[in-house]
């Protein structure tokens, strides 16, 4: 009964319609003998109540049409919420494995080489790269190898070359005391150069560094360099080129870590060495051009160079001094050989 009053209260006007028609129709054509209005009007009327016919049957048709189509419509939604968790599952299942990859990648981050490998790890960094940081103690590699080659490399290619070092102040005892009794309880004996490691050899080994940089920005006007010269001391020396870092200990013999230049340590060290310079005393490296230096420089000529930088030769160097300190500063021995 209930079902019946929603149907007719859903089609009422149809209905109304319909009954209307078949009652004037029937009315109509009984009242009195037809004429052909009346014939007319009551075609036109069972018309009607046929149009109303076939609206009440297109609407029983419809409902349930209507009612399978909410149906679809409403598992369709169901189902396209799901869709779109399992969607959003797969990118945060997607997010985890990236993230696992790039932690599984950083695990590598820095390689370990035996001592035999260091010689030719920097050799390969000094190849083709346009920069050099160094932070270390006195800059003895640098001065044999490290310097030399890349400023070579960079005449040749005609391209600048930019050198930022941090070595031992030699005007500092205490620190170059330090150092040599570091170097000592490491090998007591003397290192691959033949020399021990005493006070006086970290002084001349420094200011060695110090005028192998001045020379070289003499004879190459696209090599900027700069030197700070620093008061506490390291056991670690890092080389940062632009493919790599390595970083070593004082033993050439022994392991190295090497980090490529797409990792992320990469930079933590690049910035590490940039601050840790910007700290350290500035060698004003301008005012070098003022003390013009032969390509044997004589001992008046380092001298002068010492005093118009701003460093001071250690008190009592005589010529004898000065003549070692350029001889390490042109004509070093590779600690590595």
């Amino acid at each position: 009964m209930t079902r019946f009053a929603n149907w007719l209260a859903k089609n009422a006007d149809a209905v109304i319609a319909l009954v209307l028609a078949v009652t004037v129709a029937v009315i109509g054509l009984g009242v009195k003998l037809p004429n052909e209005t009346d014939i007319t009007n009551s075609a036109i009327l069972a018309v009607i109540g046929l149009l109303a016919t076939s609206v009440l049957r297109d609407r029983g048709r419809r409902i349930p049409v209507e009612a399978e189509v909410r149906d679809t419509l409403r598992a369709s939604s169901s189902t396209l919420d799901d869709l779109s968790g399992k969607l959003t599952h797969i990118e945060s299942f997607e997010n985890v494995l990236s993230e696992t990859k790039r932690a599984l990648d950083e695990t590598t981050v820095v390689r370990v080489i035996g001592g035999a490998q260091v010689a030719h790890v920097l050799e390969e960094a000094r190849r083709d790269t346009d920069r050099w940081f160094f932070k270390g103690g006195t800059g003895t590699y640098i001065r044999a190898r490290t310097l030399p080659e890349c400023v070579g490399t960079a005449r040749r290619e005609r391209r600048t070359l930019l050198f930022r070092l941090e070595i031992l102040d030699p005007t500092n005892v205490e620190v170059c005391e330090a150092y040599a009794r570091h170097r000592r309880s490491v090998s007591d004996g003397p290192d691959a150069t033949g020399e021990p490691w005493t006070l006086e050899r970290t002084r001349k080994e420094a200011y060695a560094t110090i005028l192998a940089a001045c020379w070289h920005k003499q004879r190459f006007a696209m090599l900027d360099i700069d030197i700070g010269l620093s008061r506490t001391m390291t056991t670690l020396r890092y080389d940062l080129a632009s493919s790599r870092v390595v970083v070593t200990r004082d033993d050439p013999r022994g392991e190295a870590l090497v980090i490529d230049n797409n990792k992320f340590y990469y930079s933590w060290v690049s910035a590490e060495l940039q601050t840790s310079l910007d700290q350290a005393r500035r060698v004003p490296m301008e005012q070098a051009r003022l003390a013009p230096l032969d390509d044997e420089p004589t001992v008046e000529e380092v001298r002068k160079l010492f005093e118009v930088i701003g460093i001071d030769l250690a008190h009592g160097y005589t010529d004898r001094d000065v003549i070692e300190i350029i001889r390490k500063a042109l004509r070093p021995k590779d600690p590595y050989e």
